[in-house]
């Protein structure tokens, strides 16, 4: 991917282009806020060779690998895989260092990502090769020789949303570097699974599946000859269908299970119509079947689900994954349902030596259990969670609102929330609604948020944690024919809240729907804004398997935006492909419809620009119509024409299908696209894209938004995550560094008291100015920043090379009446390119005789004006900015005087606080000197001083000023006039020490 971006760069015929797609952005670092908690995964597997490594593959978020049973689990294809799709996992059963991966989960839905071929890893997952088969889209099944580990089986389904030739069963001999195509049946009919007969590798089975999804229908299974169980004994290289006891007339998706116990069973779980759906049973290794079971649950949306699994140790004992997960002793016959952590289940793994010991995965994450599914590990470690879209509310600090698929809605700060937060501990709040969203806070009042679900509003109050529905038309959608219903809602219908009103709310049908009133009251004000083909009105999965959640009706509003600087100017856009605007709340409306843009797309998003109410920008996703092409426009006249953004070379790859596009709020022409695989930012308006995806794993982008200077995102398939300050990306010198040393200006900083960061998760991050510089070349020292207050007087000095410095101190002149406070940090980074440096705010603090920690980790500085000077070399640059004081401290009645009054106390114990350790050091030393009765006066001395050593010793005098530094500094306060008599007190015992000493 680097070098197609490198290509792009140097293609480009102007030299802007040329620096910008060139510039290195990695030092601008993404951070991940959760939530701790699991989302869909399609695929597990373990390796009886090492009983607690198992290994998940999930719908968004890659794979994870867990060598402790489950207590944590950690990412290990990010950085190799080319997407996060994940449908089969397999390790050789004679090394558990060789691992196979095919990539594109297998359930079929509307937000599946597409696989992209098979990846190899030969040492346990920490590194991968990709093997092949780019093209034959989703992947069923994996399959290893137990004999050889270089040959592999594939069963490949296709490309979920159109016709492809590379469907079908796959093989290699040579561990991936050839592959040869064993079984084809039709460009529509892939394979969902095979499985290779116990004790005898050659002999295979292959469930074929006729499958194709669109916006408004699932098409799963067809006729019998497009579907069914095929058998090789040869190793593939010839085929029979098995017919014996198997439906004859339609046939949908299959999964087969074989047993270690007994080779002759062969188990078929088979979606076909009515009672001949549910479970088969072969005891002559497929030559005839018989049918076991019917109950529905065994075929519970089996495009999504359908999976059996047999115990190895006994050929009874039957697993069906779906909704629920059920359980067979008895070969097939009856079924109980089993608990597990979460619903929609899809697969499941026992150990050949334990079979008690088992890991199963569903919608929720991936489970380990030790006693047979009695008790399950937790899912609330493994941040995986599917986000639809992302909103934020105005407290301090902010907080991100989503809902997660086959969650809650969830609202998670995005920094700690307090100074006394733990670090590692998960904050999350469910906010109303469901799964769907969006959760939209109400501004002004986060203590209120607005919600859909599936097609319902409702309003959500933190305060009593009630969730009042209004739902428009207050009825119940599912199941019904899309044609029959008076308003058509996507399961994600759009709700947008007026920028000029924050009563004002909108919600979308296939009308644009107002409130005024929390939902009590709501006023249809537009027509039918959707193109609305009547052939595309059908009950979905209608062949066999009816499946409507409204994720398939078609034909309805996807996105709904106001202007912010044209009261009334609304635009619409629906999930079959049709713009809509209107100047006048809703009077009237136009059809804005790109000419140029292929029908039928879903307009995942609208833009109104900030800057100008002509402009608006749309991204429009086509990829359930089998067209994975990034459609991104722009239109400065209303939508009377547009311009395509996403072109074939300007620097978005053309399969990275387009998912949202938002302007920057301060910069025009600023513009963040995300899409199926990653973030893009263009500096031009849309001319030309760089990839912007720096430590971001690969994965659906959903949606951004910008807030406080923080680009904040939502993904399916690994939660929140937000780039702190981006304000260097708004200054014009960003497209043209190139000799000079450049200082960006620092965004003014909040002055949270939060605890200290840690590698911990979620990522909260310690306050700090955000500073970032730009170095022409690489400097080995002569790097440093220095920070001034308003009145021009030296703050602290950060150096770059500890050459600089001969030890962390204080240079002392004019009599000690002028201090300078400098220390060294290896974070200043002296690299040539882009480097960003936070500081902690905080300026000298007290000495110690520990040379690391003298003057370190002082009181932060006050809110006011600050200067930061950056010397490189010989040359300087100086920028001001900002430090402001927390607005929820004014509630409290604390102010800015406030905070500076108590810091000139801090201030006074700090200097006491250095004043006696530093006696204490020079009695140390002097101790050590003396002799006599000379020595034992110092000794007395000291121990006025210094705490004994041993258990809750009593506390001297250095230990008294420190404690009285803690109360003083620890929270922004008024200083209490205990601790200003204190003081006095402190200073008086210190003083006749020293008197003491002298004598």
């Amino acid at each position: 991917m680097k070098t197609i971006f490198r290509n792009l760069a140097f293609s480009a015929c102007f030299f802007i282009s040329t620096t910008l797609l060139s510039q290195d952005f990695s030092v601008f670092e993404y951070r991940t806020i959760g939530p701790l908690r699991g989302g869909r995964v399609t695929t597990v597997t373990g390796t009886p060779t090492e009983p607690g490594t198992f290994y998940l593959g999930a719908s968004g978020a890659g794979v994870w690998k867990t060598e402790d049973y489950g207590t944590t689990w950690n990412n290990v294809s990010d950085g190799f895989f080319s997407t996060p799709s994940i449908g089969a996992i397999e390790i050789a059963s004679n090394d558990p260092n060789i691992v196979y991966v095919g990539t594109g989960s297998d359930g079929l839905r509307s937000n599946i990502i597409n696989g992209k071929g098979v990846y190899k890893s030969i040492d346990a997952g920490k590194t991968w090769t990709h093997i092949g088969l780019d093209n034959v889209g989703q992947i069923g099944a994996v399959e290893i020789d137990p004999t050889n580990s270089n040959i592999v089986w594939v069963a490949a389904i296709g490309n979920a949303f159109k016709a492809n030739e590379e469907r079908g069963v796959y093989k290699t001999i040579d561990g991936g570097v050839t592959w040869e195509k064993v079984l084809f049946v039709s460009n529509k009919t892939g394979f969902a699974d095979l499985e290779l007969l116990p004790g005898n590798p050659n002999v295979v089975f292959a469930a074929a599946w006729k499958a194709q999804r669109t916006p408004w229908t699932i098409d799963s299974g067809g006729e019998n000859k497009d579907g069914g169980i095929y058998k090789s004994v040869n190793a593939g290289k010839d085929w029979v269908k098995l017919e014996k006891g198997l439906p004859q007339g339609l046939i949908g998706k299959i999964d087969l299970g074989v047993t270690a116990s007994d080779s002759k069973i062969l188990y078929a779980v088979i979606e076909a119509p009515g009672d001949e759906g549910g479970v088969y049973k072969s005891v002559d290794q497929g030559n005839s079947f018989t049918q076991t079971s019917s109950k529905k649950g065994l075929t519970n949306r089996p495009f999504y689900y359908t999976n059996i699994e047999v115990d190895p140790t006994n050929a009874d004992i039957v697993y069906s994954n779906a909704n629920p997960l059920l359980k067979s002793t008895d070969g097939g016959k009856t079924w109980n349902e089993m608990d597990v952590p979460h619903g929609d289940n899809h697969d499941i793994w026992m150990n050949p030596n334990n079979p008690d010991l088992l890991i199963q995965c569903n919608d929720g994450g991936a489970n380990i259990s030790h006693n047979g599914g009695e008790t399950w590990s937790s899912q609330f470690n493994q941040p995986t969670a599917e986000i639809y879209q992302v909103a934020v509310d105005d407290q301090y600090p902010y907080w991100v609102y989503g809902a997660q698929q086959d969650n809650t809605t969830i609202a998670i700060p995005s920094s700690s929330p307090s100074a006394t937060s733990a670090q590692g501990t998960q904050v999350m709040i469910d906010v109303g609604g469901c799964e769907t969203g969006p959760a939209i806070p109400k501004p002004g009042d986060h203590n209120t948020v607005y919600n859909n679900c599936k097609g319902r509003f409702s309003v959500y109050s933190k305060l009593t944690g009630s969730n009042r529905e209004y739902s428009i038309g207050a009825s119940n959608i599912y199941g019904h024919n899309p044609k029959d219903l008076k308003y058509r809602f996507q399961r994600v219908a759009p709700v947008h809240v007026s920028p000029h009103d924050p009563d004002v709310v909108y919600m979308g049908s296939q009308y644009v729907h107002k409130t005024r009133n929390n939902g009590e009251i709501w006023e249809t004000i537009s027509p039918d804004l959707t193109a609305f083909e009547s052939d595309k009105q059908v009950i979905s999965g209608d062949i066999i398997t009816r499946d409507i959640t409204g994720e398939e009706y078609y034909s309805t509003l996807y996105s709904i935006r106001e202007s912010k600087i044209q009261k009334d100017l609304i635009w619409t856009g629906s999930n079959d492909g049709v713009i809509s605007i209107t100047k006048d709340g809703g009077q009237n409306w136009e059809n804005v419809t790109p000419k140029k843009l292929p029908k039928g797309g879903r307009v995942e998003s609208i833009e109104p620009s900030q800057f100008n109410a002509a402009i608006a920008y749309i991204s429009v996703d086509r990829h359930l119509l089998g067209d994975t092409t990034p459609y991104f426009y722009k239109t400065e006249d209303f939508g009377k024409s547009w311009k395509l953004l996403s072109t074939a070379t300007n620097g978005i790859p053309s399969d990275y299908t387009s998912k949202v596009l938002r302007e920057d709020p301060e910069t025009a022409g600023l513009l963040y696209a995300g899409t199926e695989y990653g973030m893009f930012v263009s500096f031009d308006d849309g001319e030309n894209w760089k990839i912007f995806q720096q430590n971001l794993p690969v994965t659906p982008i959903t949606d951004i938004i910008i807030n406080r200077g923080d680009l904040v995102l939502s993904t399916m398939g690994r939660g929140f995550w937000i780039l702190d300050n981006i304000t260097s990306l708004r200054n014009p010198d960003i497209v043209s560094l190139n000799d000079k040393v450049v200082l960006f200006k620092p965004d003014n900083t909040i002055r949270y008291n939060t605890p200290r960061a840690s590698g911990d998760f979620p990522n909260y991050p310690s306050t700090s100015a955000i500073i970032d510089y730009y170095l022409p070349k690489d400097y080995k020292k002569d790097v440093e920043l220095e920070i001034l207050n308003s009145n021009n007087e030296s703050i602290v000095t950060i150096l770059s090379d500890s050459t600089l410095l001969k030890s962390t101190s204080e240079e002392v002149e004019d009599m000690g009446l002028s201090m300078t406070f400098s220390y060294n940090d290896p974070k200043l980074e002296t690299k040539k390119g882009l480097n960003r440096f936070h500081w902690d705010l905080n300026q000298k603090g007290a000495w110690s005789d520990k040379k690391s920690r003298s003057y370190k980790n002082g009181p932060m500085v006050p809110p006011g004006l600050y200067t930061v000077k950056l010397t490189a070399g010989n040359e300087t640059a100086e920028q001001s900015f900002e430090v402001l004081i927390d607005p929820r401290l004014e509630s409290e009645g604390v102010t800015s005087t406030t905070i500076k009054e108590q810091l000139i106390l801090e201030n006074e114990v700090l200097d006491l606080l250095t004043e006696a350790r530093k006696l204490q050091a020079s009695l140390e030393s002097d101790i050590k000197k003396a002799q006599g009765s000379k020595k034992s006066d110092l000794e007395s001395l000291l121990k006025a001083l210094k705490n004994d050593d041993g258990a809750y010793p009593q506390q001297m005098l250095v230990a008294q000023i420190a404690y009285l530094s803690y109360i003083v500094g620890g929270a922004d306060k008024k200083p209490g006039q205990e601790e200003i008599e204190r003081l006095k007190e402190l200073k008086v015992q210190l003083n006749e020490i020293k008197q003491k000493t002298n004598g």
